[in-house]
Protein backbone atom coordinates (compact mmCIF):
# COMPACT_ATOMS: atom_id res chain seq x y z
CA UNK A 1 0.00 0.00 0.00
CA UNK A 2 1.02 3.62 0.26
CA UNK A 3 3.88 5.22 2.16
CA UNK A 4 4.11 8.11 3.49
CA UNK A 5 6.92 10.00 1.90
CA UNK A 6 6.99 12.87 -0.64
CA UNK A 7 7.38 9.99 -3.46
CA UNK A 8 5.29 6.76 -3.45
CA UNK A 9 6.40 3.53 -5.21
CA UNK A 10 4.66 2.45 -8.05
CA UNK A 11 2.80 -0.21 -5.93
CA UNK A 12 2.17 2.00 -3.35
CA UNK A 13 0.13 4.66 -6.18
CA UNK A 14 -1.57 1.74 -7.63
CA UNK A 15 -2.77 0.03 -4.93
CA UNK A 16 -4.25 3.17 -3.30
CA UNK A 17 -5.56 3.85 -6.57
CA UNK A 18 -7.60 0.72 -6.55
CA UNK A 19 -8.01 0.69 -2.85
CA UNK A 20 -9.71 4.26 -3.06
CA UNK A 21 -12.40 3.16 -5.93
CA UNK A 22 -13.04 0.06 -3.69
CA UNK A 23 -13.71 1.75 -0.57
CA UNK A 24 -15.79 4.87 -2.03
CA UNK A 25 -17.84 1.98 -3.88
CA UNK A 26 -18.17 -0.64 -0.75
CA UNK A 27 -18.95 2.16 2.07
CA UNK A 28 -21.24 4.71 0.38
CA UNK A 29 -20.15 8.33 1.69
CA UNK A 30 -23.96 8.79 0.41
CA UNK A 31 -25.12 6.92 3.83
CA UNK A 32 -24.12 10.24 6.23
CA UNK A 33 -27.24 11.33 4.49
CA UNK A 34 -29.73 8.69 4.80
CA UNK A 35 -30.43 10.22 8.57
CA UNK A 36 -31.88 13.63 7.20
CA UNK A 37 -35.92 13.22 7.10
CA UNK A 38 -36.41 13.01 3.12
CA UNK A 39 -33.40 11.65 1.89
CA UNK A 40 -33.02 8.11 3.52
CA UNK A 41 -33.92 6.43 -0.10
CA UNK A 42 -30.91 8.21 -1.45
CA UNK A 43 -27.89 5.92 -0.70
CA UNK A 44 -30.00 2.94 -1.67
CA UNK A 45 -30.95 4.51 -5.10
CA UNK A 46 -27.96 5.70 -5.83
CA UNK A 47 -26.47 1.70 -5.79
CA UNK A 48 -29.81 0.93 -8.66
CA UNK A 49 -26.59 1.15 -11.39
CA UNK A 50 -24.26 -0.74 -9.35
CA UNK A 51 -27.10 -3.01 -8.66
CA UNK A 52 -27.62 -3.77 -12.34
CA UNK A 53 -24.27 -4.13 -13.48
CA UNK A 54 -23.95 -7.04 -10.60
CA UNK A 55 -26.51 -9.09 -12.36
CA UNK A 56 -25.12 -8.27 -15.74
CA UNK A 57 -21.68 -9.55 -14.60
CA UNK A 58 -22.74 -12.17 -12.74
CA UNK A 59 -24.52 -13.82 -16.14
CA UNK A 60 -21.58 -12.87 -18.36
CA UNK A 61 -18.54 -13.35 -16.20
CA UNK A 62 -18.98 -14.74 -12.32
CA UNK A 63 -21.83 -17.32 -12.40
CA UNK A 64 -22.29 -17.38 -9.06
CA UNK A 65 -25.57 -18.63 -9.05
CA UNK A 66 -28.00 -18.87 -12.28
CA UNK A 67 -29.93 -16.47 -9.87
CA UNK A 68 -28.95 -14.19 -7.71
CA UNK A 69 -31.12 -14.06 -4.11
CA UNK A 70 -31.10 -10.20 -3.63
CA UNK A 71 -32.31 -10.86 -0.53
CA UNK A 72 -31.21 -12.83 2.27
CA UNK A 73 -33.62 -11.83 4.91
CA UNK A 74 -31.07 -10.98 7.68
CA UNK A 75 -28.19 -12.75 5.99
CA UNK A 76 -25.41 -10.62 4.56
CA UNK A 77 -23.35 -13.42 2.51
CA UNK A 78 -26.25 -14.13 -0.52
CA UNK A 79 -25.24 -15.09 -3.77
CA UNK A 80 -26.06 -11.41 -4.82
CA UNK A 81 -23.92 -10.03 -1.95
CA UNK A 82 -20.50 -12.07 -3.23
CA UNK A 83 -21.39 -11.02 -6.92
CA UNK A 84 -21.62 -7.39 -5.80
CA UNK A 85 -18.14 -7.87 -3.80
CA UNK A 86 -16.28 -9.13 -7.42
CA UNK A 87 -18.59 -6.19 -9.35
CA UNK A 88 -17.06 -3.49 -6.60
CA UNK A 89 -13.28 -5.24 -6.88
CA UNK A 90 -13.82 -5.46 -10.67
CA UNK A 91 -14.87 -1.92 -11.14
CA UNK A 92 -12.19 -0.57 -8.59
CA UNK A 93 -9.22 -2.20 -10.41
CA UNK A 94 -10.52 -0.73 -13.97
CA UNK A 95 -10.69 2.30 -12.38
CA UNK A 96 -7.38 1.95 -10.49
CA UNK A 97 -5.22 1.36 -13.91
CA UNK A 98 -7.50 4.16 -15.77
CA UNK A 99 -6.60 6.39 -13.14
CA UNK A 100 -2.41 5.37 -13.73
CA UNK A 101 -3.18 5.67 -17.01
CA UNK A 102 -4.67 8.48 -17.64
CA UNK A 103 -4.97 11.02 -14.45
CA UNK A 104 -2.13 13.08 -13.55
CA UNK A 105 1.25 11.78 -13.02
CA UNK A 106 1.41 12.24 -9.35
CA UNK A 107 4.46 10.78 -7.21
CA UNK A 108 2.15 10.87 -3.82
CA UNK A 109 -1.55 11.15 -3.01
CA UNK A 110 -1.03 13.06 0.48
CA UNK A 111 -4.49 15.13 -0.07
CA UNK A 112 -6.87 12.46 -1.27
CA UNK A 113 -5.18 9.94 1.24
CA UNK A 114 -6.28 12.55 4.07
CA UNK A 115 -9.23 12.56 2.62
CA UNK A 116 -10.01 8.84 2.24
CA UNK A 117 -9.04 8.15 6.14
CA UNK A 118 -11.15 10.92 7.44
CA UNK A 119 -14.05 9.29 5.39
CA UNK A 120 -13.13 5.45 6.25
CA UNK A 121 -12.66 6.88 10.41
CA UNK A 122 -15.87 8.26 10.52
CA UNK A 123 -17.48 5.48 8.23
CA UNK A 124 -16.04 3.15 10.92
CA UNK A 125 -17.18 5.39 13.97
CA UNK A 126 -20.91 5.45 12.68
CA UNK A 127 -20.38 2.02 12.08
CA UNK A 128 -18.97 0.86 15.55
CA UNK A 129 -21.68 2.78 17.25
CA UNK A 130 -24.32 1.41 16.18
CA UNK A 131 -23.58 -2.27 16.76
CA UNK A 132 -22.02 -1.15 20.12
CA UNK A 133 -24.58 0.83 21.53
CA UNK A 134 -27.00 -2.04 20.67
CA UNK A 135 -25.03 -4.36 22.95
CA UNK A 136 -24.89 -1.85 25.59
CA UNK A 137 -28.39 -2.06 25.87
CA UNK A 138 -27.81 -5.71 26.03
CA UNK A 139 -30.58 -5.46 22.86
CA UNK A 140 -28.56 -7.36 19.84
CA UNK A 141 -28.84 -11.02 21.00
CA UNK A 142 -31.87 -11.48 23.51
CA UNK A 143 -31.81 -14.51 26.50
CA UNK A 144 -33.04 -17.51 25.19
CA UNK A 145 -36.74 -17.58 25.92
CA UNK A 146 -39.03 -20.95 26.71
CA UNK A 147 -39.13 -22.01 23.08
CA UNK A 148 -35.54 -22.05 22.76
CA UNK A 149 -34.93 -23.57 26.06
CA UNK A 150 -37.24 -26.50 25.06
CA UNK A 151 -35.66 -27.12 21.99
CA UNK A 152 -32.53 -29.74 21.78
CA UNK A 153 -29.24 -28.40 21.55
CA UNK A 154 -28.07 -30.78 18.33
CA UNK A 155 -31.21 -29.33 16.57
CA UNK A 156 -29.89 -25.56 16.50
CA UNK A 157 -27.51 -24.56 14.00
CA UNK A 158 -23.91 -22.89 15.08
CA UNK A 159 -25.23 -19.54 14.58
CA UNK A 160 -28.34 -19.37 16.89
CA UNK A 161 -26.23 -21.60 18.97
CA UNK A 162 -23.91 -18.57 19.49
CA UNK A 163 -26.38 -15.92 19.77
CA UNK A 164 -27.82 -17.68 22.43
CA UNK A 165 -24.43 -18.24 24.05
CA UNK A 166 -23.61 -14.32 24.22
CA UNK A 167 -27.27 -13.05 24.44
CA UNK A 168 -27.47 -15.68 27.77
CA UNK A 169 -24.57 -12.80 29.70
CA UNK A 170 -25.44 -9.25 29.92
CA UNK A 171 -22.63 -8.52 31.38
CA UNK A 172 -20.67 -10.07 28.24
CA UNK A 173 -22.70 -8.58 25.83
CA UNK A 174 -22.38 -5.35 27.23
CA UNK A 175 -18.80 -5.35 27.78
CA UNK A 176 -18.25 -6.13 24.02
CA UNK A 177 -20.58 -3.36 23.15
CA UNK A 178 -18.83 -0.65 25.05
CA UNK A 179 -15.37 -1.77 23.11
CA UNK A 180 -17.42 -0.86 20.13
CA UNK A 181 -18.55 2.34 21.37
CA UNK A 182 -14.59 3.12 23.04
CA UNK A 183 -13.68 2.33 18.79
CA UNK A 184 -16.31 4.87 17.70
CA UNK A 185 -15.37 7.62 20.38
CA UNK A 186 -11.71 7.23 19.48
CA UNK A 187 -11.62 7.19 16.19
CA UNK A 188 -13.64 10.76 15.90
CA UNK A 189 -10.70 12.74 17.27
CA UNK A 190 -7.58 12.76 15.62
CA UNK A 191 -5.06 12.61 18.33
CA UNK A 192 -7.00 9.09 19.21
CA UNK A 193 -7.42 7.99 15.68
CA UNK A 194 -5.05 5.51 15.65
CA UNK A 195 -5.67 4.20 18.74
CA UNK A 196 -9.00 3.81 17.87
CA UNK A 197 -8.06 1.90 14.79
CA UNK A 198 -6.12 -0.24 16.65
CA UNK A 199 -8.33 -1.48 19.15
CA UNK A 200 -10.96 -2.00 15.77
CA UNK A 201 -8.51 -4.39 14.30
CA UNK A 202 -8.77 -6.46 17.72
CA UNK A 203 -13.00 -5.93 17.96
CA UNK A 204 -13.39 -6.72 14.45
CA UNK A 205 -10.68 -9.79 14.25
CA UNK A 206 -13.23 -11.22 17.10
CA UNK A 207 -15.72 -10.55 15.24
CA UNK A 208 -14.67 -12.45 12.13
CA UNK A 209 -13.86 -15.57 14.29
CA UNK A 210 -16.73 -15.25 15.26
CA UNK A 211 -18.50 -15.12 11.74
CA UNK A 212 -16.84 -17.31 10.45
CA UNK A 213 -16.51 -19.74 13.14
CA UNK A 214 -20.22 -20.01 13.58
CA UNK A 215 -21.02 -19.93 10.31
CA UNK A 216 -22.80 -16.47 11.00
CA UNK A 217 -24.07 -14.79 7.58
CA UNK A 218 -22.54 -11.24 7.81
CA UNK A 219 -18.84 -12.77 7.17
CA UNK A 220 -18.48 -10.48 4.02
CA UNK A 221 -19.51 -7.05 6.02
CA UNK A 222 -17.65 -7.72 9.06
CA UNK A 223 -14.27 -8.47 6.92
CA UNK A 224 -14.75 -5.77 5.01
CA UNK A 225 -14.90 -3.51 8.98
CA UNK A 226 -11.51 -5.79 9.51
CA UNK A 227 -10.16 -4.55 6.42
CA UNK A 228 -10.92 -1.23 6.93
CA UNK A 229 -9.34 -1.33 10.46
CA UNK A 230 -5.87 -2.72 8.81
CA UNK A 231 -6.01 -0.24 6.59
CA UNK A 232 -6.13 3.03 9.02
CA UNK A 233 -3.76 1.32 10.60
CA UNK A 234 -1.30 0.60 7.69
CA UNK A 235 -1.34 4.25 7.36
CA UNK A 236 1.28 4.77 10.37
CA UNK A 237 2.97 1.41 9.86
CA UNK A 238 6.38 3.10 9.99
CA UNK A 239 5.50 4.93 13.24
CA UNK A 240 4.32 2.44 14.71
CA UNK A 241 7.38 -0.48 13.61
CA UNK A 242 9.98 2.42 14.92
CA UNK A 243 7.75 2.83 18.25
CA UNK A 244 6.95 -1.03 18.74
CA UNK A 245 10.05 -2.73 17.26
CA UNK A 246 12.88 -0.73 16.89
CA UNK A 247 12.40 1.08 20.26
CA UNK A 248 12.61 4.46 18.64
CA UNK A 249 11.37 7.91 19.10
CA UNK A 250 8.81 9.07 16.82
CA UNK A 251 7.49 12.30 15.52
CA UNK A 252 3.72 12.92 16.20
CA UNK A 253 1.64 11.87 13.11
CA UNK A 254 0.81 14.37 10.52
CA UNK A 255 -1.67 12.36 8.91
CA UNK A 256 -4.86 14.03 10.11
CA UNK A 257 -3.32 16.95 10.86
CA UNK A 258 -4.76 19.53 7.95
CA UNK A 259 -4.78 23.13 8.51
CA UNK A 260 -8.07 25.60 6.88
CA UNK A 261 -6.82 29.14 5.66
CA UNK A 262 -10.38 30.16 6.04
CA UNK A 263 -13.05 30.70 9.15
CA UNK A 264 -15.82 29.52 6.69
CA UNK A 265 -13.49 25.85 6.48
CA UNK A 266 -12.88 25.56 10.16
CA UNK A 267 -16.43 26.43 10.90
CA UNK A 268 -17.82 24.09 8.34
CA UNK A 269 -15.52 21.22 9.42
CA UNK A 270 -16.91 21.70 13.46
CA UNK A 271 -20.57 21.57 11.84
CA UNK A 272 -19.71 18.71 10.01
CA UNK A 273 -18.20 16.98 13.10
CA UNK A 274 -22.09 18.52 15.01
CA UNK A 275 -24.19 16.82 12.72
CA UNK A 276 -22.30 13.33 12.63
CA UNK A 277 -22.79 13.29 16.47
CA UNK A 278 -26.08 14.35 16.36
CA UNK A 279 -26.93 11.62 13.74
CA UNK A 280 -24.72 8.76 15.02
CA UNK A 281 -24.19 8.76 18.38
CA UNK A 282 -27.21 10.72 19.44
CA UNK A 283 -29.88 9.91 16.92
CA UNK A 284 -28.51 6.47 17.65
CA UNK A 285 -29.05 6.21 21.38
CA UNK A 286 -32.48 8.10 21.14
CA UNK A 287 -33.82 5.17 19.02
CA UNK A 288 -32.29 1.88 20.79
CA UNK A 289 -33.38 3.56 24.16
CA UNK A 290 -36.99 3.98 23.21
CA UNK A 291 -36.66 -0.05 21.71
CA UNK A 292 -35.07 -1.34 24.94
CA UNK A 293 -37.59 0.41 26.70
CA UNK A 294 -40.55 -1.06 25.31
CA UNK A 295 -38.66 -4.59 25.27
CA UNK A 296 -38.27 -4.61 28.46
CA UNK A 297 -42.01 -2.79 29.08
CA UNK A 298 -43.21 -6.37 27.25
CA UNK A 299 -40.96 -9.12 27.62
CA UNK A 300 -42.21 -10.42 30.64
CA UNK A 301 -45.54 -9.64 30.27
CA UNK A 302 -48.40 -11.69 30.99
CA UNK A 303 -50.81 -12.90 28.39
CA UNK A 304 -53.68 -13.37 30.98
CA UNK A 305 -55.30 -15.68 31.65
CA UNK A 306 -53.00 -18.28 30.12
CA UNK A 307 -50.00 -19.06 32.32
CA UNK A 308 -46.63 -19.42 30.63
CA UNK A 309 -44.87 -22.38 30.60
CA UNK A 310 -44.10 -25.65 29.04
CA UNK A 311 -47.38 -27.84 28.36
CA UNK A 312 -47.04 -31.53 27.53
CA UNK A 313 -50.16 -32.64 25.30
CA UNK A 314 -51.89 -35.84 27.18
CA UNK A 315 -54.37 -35.82 24.14
CA UNK A 316 -54.38 -35.15 20.75
CA UNK A 317 -57.35 -35.80 18.64
CA UNK A 318 -57.37 -34.46 15.16
CA UNK A 319 -60.09 -35.08 12.82
CA UNK A 320 -62.27 -37.24 15.37
CA UNK A 321 -59.22 -39.55 15.51
CA UNK A 322 -57.04 -39.74 18.70
CA UNK A 323 -53.13 -40.12 17.81
CA UNK A 324 -51.01 -41.72 20.62
CA UNK A 325 -47.84 -40.15 21.48
CA UNK A 326 -45.04 -41.28 19.23
CA UNK A 327 -41.14 -39.65 18.88
CA UNK A 328 -41.53 -40.76 15.18
CA UNK A 329 -44.71 -38.69 14.14
CA UNK A 330 -43.30 -35.77 13.57
CA UNK A 331 -47.07 -33.96 12.71
CA UNK A 332 -48.30 -35.27 16.71
CA UNK A 333 -47.73 -32.27 18.60
CA UNK A 334 -45.81 -32.88 21.86
CA UNK A 335 -45.25 -29.99 23.91
CA UNK A 336 -46.55 -26.80 23.63
CA UNK A 337 -44.97 -23.63 24.69
CA UNK A 338 -47.16 -20.43 25.87
CA UNK A 339 -44.14 -18.04 26.55
CA UNK A 340 -44.04 -14.41 27.83
CA UNK A 341 -45.00 -11.47 25.68
CA UNK A 342 -47.70 -13.95 23.54
CA UNK A 343 -45.38 -15.71 21.58
CA UNK A 344 -45.14 -19.88 21.72
CA UNK A 345 -44.45 -22.81 19.69
CA UNK A 346 -45.05 -26.68 19.45
CA UNK A 347 -42.62 -29.31 19.45
CA UNK A 348 -44.23 -30.84 16.03
CA UNK A 349 -43.25 -30.51 11.97
CA UNK A 350 -45.88 -27.84 10.80
CA UNK A 351 -45.64 -26.06 8.00
CA UNK A 352 -48.49 -23.56 8.73
CA UNK A 353 -46.79 -21.99 11.00
CA UNK A 354 -42.98 -20.48 11.19
CA UNK A 355 -40.48 -23.71 11.25
CA UNK A 356 -37.41 -23.06 13.19
CA UNK A 357 -35.28 -25.53 14.77
CA UNK A 358 -37.57 -28.45 14.68
CA UNK A 359 -40.41 -25.92 16.90
CA UNK A 360 -43.45 -24.37 14.71
CA UNK A 361 -43.52 -20.69 16.21
CA UNK A 362 -46.91 -18.64 16.50
CA UNK A 363 -47.94 -15.57 18.61
CA UNK A 364 -51.12 -16.17 20.84
CA UNK A 365 -54.09 -13.74 21.76
CA UNK A 366 -56.64 -15.05 24.69
CA UNK A 367 -59.96 -12.77 24.82
CA UNK A 368 -60.84 -10.67 27.87
CA UNK A 369 -62.52 -13.42 29.11
CA UNK A 370 -60.48 -16.55 28.88
CA UNK A 371 -62.59 -18.51 26.74
CA UNK A 372 -61.10 -18.33 23.44
CA UNK A 373 -57.35 -18.14 22.04
CA UNK A 374 -56.27 -17.07 18.64
CA UNK A 375 -52.89 -18.19 17.24
CA UNK A 376 -51.40 -16.21 14.05
CA UNK A 377 -47.87 -16.57 12.64
CA UNK A 378 -47.42 -12.71 12.95
CA UNK A 379 -49.15 -10.24 15.28
CA UNK A 380 -49.89 -7.91 12.29
CA UNK A 381 -51.70 -10.90 10.17
CA UNK A 382 -55.40 -9.91 10.43
CA UNK A 383 -56.44 -13.88 10.13
CA UNK A 384 -55.62 -16.35 12.53
CA UNK A 385 -54.34 -19.80 11.71
CA UNK A 386 -56.10 -21.13 15.27
CA UNK A 387 -58.89 -20.70 16.87
CA UNK A 388 -59.56 -22.74 20.44
CA UNK A 389 -62.33 -22.57 22.70
CA UNK A 390 -60.34 -22.35 25.65
CA UNK A 391 -61.16 -24.30 28.90
CA UNK A 392 -58.77 -23.25 32.19
CA UNK A 393 -61.10 -24.56 34.75
CA UNK A 394 -58.68 -27.35 36.18
CA UNK A 395 -55.34 -25.52 37.36
CA UNK A 396 -51.67 -26.06 35.16
CA UNK A 397 -54.68 -27.80 32.59
CA UNK A 398 -55.39 -26.53 29.43
CA UNK A 399 -58.43 -27.91 26.83
CA UNK A 400 -58.45 -26.76 23.29
CA UNK A 401 -60.99 -27.23 21.06
CA UNK A 402 -61.44 -25.91 17.36
CA UNK A 403 -59.92 -25.65 14.15
CA UNK A 404 -56.03 -24.95 12.89
CA UNK A 405 -56.93 -24.35 8.98
CA UNK A 406 -58.81 -27.51 7.32
CA UNK A 407 -58.43 -29.56 10.31
CA UNK A 408 -60.58 -29.96 13.81
CA UNK A 409 -58.58 -30.22 16.94
CA UNK A 410 -58.92 -31.23 20.67
CA UNK A 411 -56.12 -31.26 22.86
CA UNK A 412 -55.66 -31.82 26.27
CA UNK A 413 -52.54 -29.89 27.92
CA UNK A 414 -50.86 -30.59 31.29
CA UNK A 415 -48.44 -27.93 32.58
CA UNK A 416 -44.85 -29.45 33.25
CA UNK A 417 -43.25 -28.19 36.53
CA UNK A 418 -39.69 -27.92 34.18
CA UNK A 419 -36.89 -26.02 35.23
CA UNK A 420 -33.66 -25.16 33.40
CA UNK A 421 -31.01 -24.13 35.59
CA UNK A 422 -29.15 -22.36 32.45
CA UNK A 423 -32.16 -19.76 33.45
CA UNK A 424 -30.68 -19.35 37.44
CA UNK A 425 -27.87 -17.39 35.48
CA UNK A 426 -25.31 -18.87 37.60
CA UNK A 427 -21.87 -17.09 39.27
CA UNK A 428 -19.51 -18.74 41.48
CA UNK A 429 -16.47 -17.53 43.05
CA UNK A 430 -15.64 -20.23 44.72
CA UNK A 431 -16.88 -24.02 42.49
CA UNK A 432 -15.60 -27.00 44.56
CA UNK A 433 -16.49 -29.27 41.70
CA UNK A 434 -16.68 -29.07 37.79
CA UNK A 435 -20.32 -28.62 36.75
Amino acid sequence: MLLQSPVWSVFGRISFRIAFVYFLLYFNPLQFLAVIPGLYWLPGTALLPLDALTFFLNDQLFHISPTLNQNGGGSGDTSFAWAQVFTMLALAVLGGLAWTFFGKKRTSYPVWQHGLCVFLRYSLAGISFSYGILKVFAMQMHFPNLSQLATPLGDYLPMRFSWMFIGYSGPYQIFSGLAEVAVALLLVWRKTALLGALLAVGVFANVVMLNFSYDIPVKIYSLHLLILSVFLVWQERERLFAFFVQNKAVLPSSLYEKSWAKKWQNSGRLVLKVFFFLSSFGYTTYNYYNYYSQYHATKDLVMDPVEPGIYHVEVFVKNGDTIPESLADAQRWRDVVFDYNGSGSIAANDSSLRMRYGRAYFVYQPDSLGERIEWRNYSAESHPVASFDMDLSEKGKMILRGAKGDDSLQVVLRKLDRHFPLTERQFHWISESNR
